[in-house]
């Protein structure tokens, strides 16, 4: 009888109320601390397990949040294109962007596969690497001894039309065509420039001298 009334006493219902209570705090405290130990800091943030964050020392640098710790690894650049002839480094990101691809030459940029011709000698084609590769023209000799170079022409050219010397001393220059009279006694002739191999010898007149004959040194 005196333990029934115990039990049903004001003064032990409090003291149950209080021990539950107190045990409800202890448990929460428990969980809280099991929280802790499932986070990784970086960044100045806290990260749970499961998340995926960059480190902002290193934007190559991606990592996760593990039961462990934090686990991270580098990211791998892919390689930029071999035309790529523009390339940025933005402060956000990890790789290079190629902002432009072509081919650079002169100052001036080409499309892929763009021809182009840079100078009157040069006929030029932007190829798939990025690179412009040329031709350059293969002049002929000029039939004459005195060649210019004119504006938006390639090879030199004849001005005053073939010519050659009338010897070695390459003193006196004589037109192309018909035969000259150098003097009194000596004819000579310039190669038409269609003989062949003239130009690559010295470009001197075939010459023929009258027999027994004194030059007038009046005539030129």
């Amino acid at each position: 009888m005196g333990m029934a009334v115990l039990w049903g006493s004001p003064v032990m219902f409090v003291h149950v109320w209080l021990t539950l209570v107190i045990c409800g705090q202890c448990a929460l405290a428990f969980s809280v601390a099991g929280q802790q130990d499932t986070t990784c800091e970086a960044n100045g943030s806290v990260y749970y397990v499961g998340e995926w964050y960059f480190l902002d020392s290193d934007h190559c640098t991606q990592c996760e949040c593990t039961a462990e710790g934090s686990a991270c690894a580098r990211t791998e650049c892919t390689s930029l294109p071999a035309a790529c002839i523009h390339v940025s480094h933005y402060p956000t990101d990890c790789c290079p962007r190629c902002e432009k691809i072509g081919c650079e030459y002169g100052g001036e940029v080409y499309e892929l596969g763009q021809q182009f011709q840079p100078s009157a000698c040069e006929q030029c084609t932007c190829h798939s690497d990025g690179i412009a590769r040329c031709q350059v023209a293969d002049c002929a000799p000029p039939p004459c001894v005195n060649p210019v170079y004119q504006k938006g022409k390639c090879c030199p050219q004849c001005k005053d039309g073939p010519n050659c010397y009338v010897n070695a001393s390459r003193t006196q220059v004589i037109p192309g065509g018909e035969p000259v009279w150098v003097d009194s006694c000596t004819k000579c002739r310039c190669h038409d420039g269609q003989d062949a191999g003239y130009w690559e010898g010295n470009r001197l007149a075939t010459c023929s001298h009258m027999r027994n004959c004194q030059p007038d040194e009046g005539l030129n």
